[in-house]
């Protein structure tokens, strides 16, 4: 089979760029995933994660290496196998970072990519369905329907003004003029149902028929010839099967799954891939490395208040809320996994917001066991731009093996007095009306953690920190000897590929980070278009 762009990957980027390469019909555009359709009710249904999240039939199920950061434990690391990619099982929170996120990447020799260079596409990725304090940020006619989240609760006003009494902004709008402030979160949602890069690009591009898409397609491998990629080798349904491209393949795997790739095609740190049994194709000892990813603290408070957990306590009470959703789409299943939200500083020097807050109704050990059996809120907080940085390591030549995951969790002084400075904010809200005398109970990290134990504080941040699902920098953009991809996401040394997902970010980006990974397949799009016309 013959193509003119093979695209490895129809997650969040991958599904843009299908739609954008195959809109004018002049190009034969493959998109391979190796998950199957969107075709599970639950990734529609917004509040679907539960179920879709640990399936492994829509999800990778990925495990890290035990982590020194975290007391030595592993933790689940969900990405999504399915069309969508992770945008069919993520929290549906839309945050596209801070204008000094990408004009720090422009400053890092990325030309290209500063904020007024990305907020274009940012736009036209986006179809707004809010009001805005500046409606010249926000796209009015993109795929991606944005809109205001619909479901209020309670207790998440009253989490609202007890920060704002104490002494912190609200924000209509984080995505407009200024990030900093409290306020609801904006979600990927349209008429109550999840609005994936799936349902967004791929949906409408099914008409284009110079667009192929393969689902149950995995990558093995990369061909290359004369440093040129010529096509990938793939299993479809257990066949194996080769497919030649004349322009370019686009990695859009993910972060785990890009680097993965690069490495079993030998593309890497040589030494590393030969002690593995790998022959050598381009040495490029950044890939796999640059690993960041947001570490969520978990605060749980006990509340007289009414939340889901006592909402969903009973198969009744479940089913009423599904008549509901079936009936009318509002209700209980149109929550994303976040209301609240906040973007704070931990100290009034800073320039812009070093923290974030996701406000649950809801409180759980993690999102696949479901809720806790007691009414409670979880005031999630994590620190916008670690310094921590981790790795990717093969453990094997094989595909099927998951690479090592080493994410190096709270490894500078830095990080560690941010997430305590967190918890501490976090408490220090929990203390203001009119939340104040609806809390019954801290239950987590528990009155015997005094609120000033700076020690006591991180140890209980290591024993319970999970993470808020943002990988990002395993394949980073830039020219220093750790890049991977150009500016304009080409691989160093090797004609006919690019990496196009969140594995570019040379640097985190301030917030949820599914945004900013279509904005990147979008703007990418728009390069190799341009540059087939040369």
């Amino acid at each position: 089979m013959d193509f003119d762009f093979i695209i490895i990957g129809a997650g969040s980027a991958g599904c843009a760029i299908a739609n954008r390469l195959s809109e004018s019909g002049n190009y034969r555009v493959a998109l391979l995933e190796a998950g199957g359709r969107d075709s599970n009710p639950w990734i529609h249904v917004p509040v679907g994660y539960f179920k879709t999240m640990g399936n492994p039939n829509t999800d990778w199920r990925y495990v890290t290496e035990q982590d020194p950061g975290l007391n030595g434990r592993a933790i689940s690391w969900p990405r999504g196998r399915v069309l969508g990619g992770s945008s069919s099982i993520n929290g549906l929170l839309y945050v596209r970072g801070q204008p000094h996120d990408f004009n720090h990447w422009r400053q890092l020799g990325n030309v290209g990519w500063g904020w007024d260079e990305v907020l274009p596409y940012f736009k036209r990725s986006e179809t707004w369905n809010g009001d805005s304090t500046d409606l010249d940020l926000r796209g009015r006619d993109g795929p991606l329907s944005v809109s205001p989240t619909s479901l209020k609760r309670d207790v998440v006003d009253k989490w609202i003004s007890a920060a704002v009494m104490a002494g912190y902004p609200e924000t209509p709008d984080y995505n407009g003029v200024d990030q900093e402030g409290v306020g609801y979160f904006q979600l990927t949602t349209k008429k109550g149902r999840r609005c994936s890069s799936a349902v967004a690009y791929l949906n409408p591009a099914r008409k284009n028929k110079n667009l192929t898409i393969f689902t149950h397609m995995q990558v093995e491998k990369l061909i290359i010839k004369d440093c040129r990629v010529t096509g990938v080798k793939a299993k479809h349904k257990s066949k194996s099967v080769h497919l030649n491209v004349a322009r370019e393949v686009i990695l859009s795997a993910g972060t785990i799954g890009s680097p993965q790739i690069l490495m079993l095609s030998g593309i890497g740190d040589l030494n590393e891939l030969g002690a593995i049994g790998i022959a050598p194709q381009k040495h490029l000892p950044g890939v796999g490395k640059n690993l960041q990813d947001h570490l969520q603290a978990r605060p749980i408070f006990k509340t007289d208040l009414s939340t889901i957990n006592i909402e969903t306590s009973n198969y009744f009470k479940q089913a009423m809320i599904g008549l509901e959703y079936l009936l009318r789409q509002t209700g209980p299943m149109t929550m994303a996994a976040s209301l609240g939200t906040g973007f704070l500083k931990t100290d009034s020097k800073q320039k812009t917001p070093d923290i974030q807050f996701h406000i649950q109704p809801f409180s759980a050990d993690n999102a696949i066991e479901g809720p806790h059996s007691f009414s409670a809120f979880t005031a999630s907080v994590l620190q916008l731009r670690p310094e921590s940085v981790g790795h990717l390591k093969l453990a094997s030549a094989n595909i099927n093996d998951h690479p090592e995951i080493h994410p190096n969790y709270l490894a500078t002084e830095r990080d560690q007095k941010t997430i305590v400075k967190g918890i501490q904010i976090a408490r220090k809200i929990a203390q203001f009306e009119p939340l104040k005398s609806h809390i019954t109970e801290e239950y987590q990290p528990g009155y015997e953690v005094a609120m000033d134990d700076y020690d006591s504080t991180l140890n209980w941040a290591r024993n319970t920190a999970v993470t808020i699902y943002h990988p990002t920098g395993t394949c980073k953009m830039g020219s220093d000897p750790m890049a991977v991809v150009d500016a304009r996401l080409r691989i160093h040394g090797l004609r006919g590929l690019r990496v196009a997902d969140a594995s570019i970010m040379p640097m985190i980006t301030s917030g949820n980070t599914n945004a900013p990974t279509i904005m990147i397949g979008e703007k990418v799009s728009d390069m190799i278009l341009e540059d087939a016309k040369l």
